[in-house]
């Protein structure tokens, strides 16, 4: 690889971890090629992109960005990288499904939004709530007390219609 290429994978890496929401940092080490292939088809089901790229390139990128410093250190041997752009605890779903499956694949560490994470919370990571599960409950949260208003308006609308029709009904008798 001569220098404009290493230069164009630099950019092209700090482009994708600008705007990342997550990034995880994967041993791959004795995955088979069918394997690989199956994760990367899992994430890009998620719309989360896999690159394996030389570490020096990943770290320039990374120093190109001023972000996601921590992972710098975790940058040595057989590395891929997970990065997206939607929900960041997606990607920890899946590796922690394919590690589950295969008994390989370990996680060297991540970033979830602008938290890190060592390798060892995998599993932890992995229960947490998507985002939008965590955007429906709160919008739950928010509509219960809206829902319970709305039917006290209903209830109180019901009664002085009832109201009102009792007090229509006396005055046509009359």
């Amino acid at each position: 690889m001569n220098k404009v290429e290493k230069a164009e994978v630099v950019a092209s890496v700090a482009e994708k971890l600008k705007d990342a929401s997550g990034l995880y940092l994967l041993n791959y080490q004795g995955i088979t090629v069918e394997e690989v292939n199956e994760l990367r088809r899992e994430f890009r089901k998620a719309n989360v992109e896999y690159r394996v790229v030389k570490n020096t390139l990943a770290k320039l990128a990374i120093d190109k960005i001023n972000r996601f410093e921590k992972v710098k250190n975790y940058l040595v041997g057989m590395t891929g990288i997970a990065i997206t752009k939607e929900d960041p605890v997606v990607p920890a779903k899946i590796i922690k499904k394919f590690r589950d499956k295969y008994n390989k694949l370990d996680l060297k560490a991540c970033y979830i939004e602008n938290s890190f994470f060592e390798g060892a919370k995998l599993d932890e990571l992995a229960s947490l709530p998507s985002k939008p599960k965590i955007i429906a409950g709160i919008i739950g949260g928010i509509q219960s007390p809206i829902a319970g208003v709305i039917g006290a308006i209903n209830a109180v609308t019901r009664d002085l219609v009832g109201v009102l029709d009792a007090y229509i009904k006396k005055q046509e008798s009359n």
